[in-house]
């Protein structure tokens, strides 16, 4: 066997044999070579095979697999204790009637039998099932109670007759429905949504902004709103869209379970307008002189409502009663009314000179 050594730009040639020297070498992966190392490869392993060594191994590994097997067979013909899971299925529910608690869904039991038998169950065998029909069940209050008894033949048809029944979790299978009542009800949030810094939360957006809430008579009576899963944002900065579901009450069902959430996010920038004072109250004879007559209102509002937001939002009514409690000449400047959206609101001047001046009648 040869090997071809790259060192720099300096081939080096080795051999097994001292008449494959040669002067300078092929590349080591050439077609010649890796035909020579296929050859060499399966000549040493054919001889193995063929060799006495290969005999003694292929008869240890045939008596070991036999010896494994019949331990596995005695291993498992002991008897042990395995959990499983059956599905729970309710069916022939009429139409005008809507399950408001579900049964649970799944029944865990506990077996004990052979190893084969459980592994028969492991691998082999899917339980089906127990399916609890609707019509079988008497109710009290639209509630149903279907206790452990009740189902119990049904999980015992699926097992070997060797096979003993330990326990089943939950012990008792129950439901609630109700029959033909239903209201639509808002969707409201639960939990807190902050907005980043110089930004703010727009509005709050379901879809759909209501639902059908289905319970018995008494329940539903008390039922004002349906509140979505606990929701905690910080730092929002853009328009948030999520699926969000309902939160679950007892005895209660919501149609749909889920809404899609749209918290639209919008970046505050700042705005200033001129608005007029407007006297209100005064006698008839008697007129608000306000110097100046106009005040500059900046305030902060949403891009999105920046020309939305005019001066003709904003309203700066001064009363004629409230100046005569005064007893000054100044007035600090204040609005009755806020727009929606609008914050930080400041004006220039804060305070104002004014006099009530007394006016000839009209003729």
């Amino acid at each position: 066997m040869s090997l071809c050594l790259i060192v720099g730009t300096c081939l080096l040639y080795t051999s097994d044999a001292a008449d494959e020297l040669e002067t300078g070498c092929e590349p080591m992966f050439d077609r010649r070579n890796i035909r020579r190392i296929y050859l060499n490869i399966t000549g040493k392993a054919k001889d193995f095979l063929l060799s006495d060594k290969s005999r003694e191994f292929f008869v240890f590994l045939f008596f070991f697999f036999i010896a494994g097997g019949f331990w596995l067979l005695q291993t498992l013909n002991n008897d042990y204790e395995a959990e499983f899971s059956i599905p729970v299925r309710l069916r022939g529910v009429p139409n005008n009637t809507m399950i408001t608690s579900e049964p649970v869904s799944e029944l865990h039991i506990k077996v004990k039998d052979k190893g084969t038998v459980l592994l028969n169950y492991m691998l082999g065998k899917s339980f089906y099932p127990v399916s609890l029909d609707f019509s079988d069940y008497k109710a009290v209050d639209n509630h149903v109670r279907i206790y452990a008894s009740q189902f119990e033949k049904k999980v015992l048809s699926q097992l070997n007759v060797s096979t003993r029944l330990l326990s089943m979790k939950p012990d008792t299978l129950e439901y609630i429905y109700a029959t033909g009542m239903s209201k639509l009800v808002p969707v409201r949030l639960s939990g807190t949504v902050g907005a980043g810094r110089q930004y703010y939360l727009s509005d709050t957006i379901f879809k759909p902004d209501s639902v059908l809430a289905y319970a018995p008579e008494g329940v539903l009576d008390t039922i004002t709103a349906a509140y979505t899963q606990p929701v905690k944002q910080e730092n929002v900065s853009d328009t948030l869209r999520q699926q969000v579901s309902l939160l679950a009450r007892r005895g209660v069902k919501f149609v749909p379970a889920s809404i899609e959430m749209i918290l639209p996010v919008d970046i505050y920038t700042e705005k200033t307008v001129e608005v007029p004072l407007h006297g209100v109250n005064f006698p008839a004879d008697k007129v608000l002189r306000a110097f100046p007559s106009k005040v500059q209102v900046t305030f902060q509002v949403g891009l999105s409502r920046f020309r939305e937001i005019t001066a003709d939002d904003f309203h700066i009514n001064v009363s004629y009663e409230e100046l005569l409690r005064l007893g000054s000449d100044k007035y600090t400047v204040k609005l009755r009314n806020i727009p929606d959206g609008v914050k930080q609101v400041r004006f220039n001047p804060e305070q104002v000179d004014f006099l009530i001046e007394q006016i000839s009648p009209s003729l």
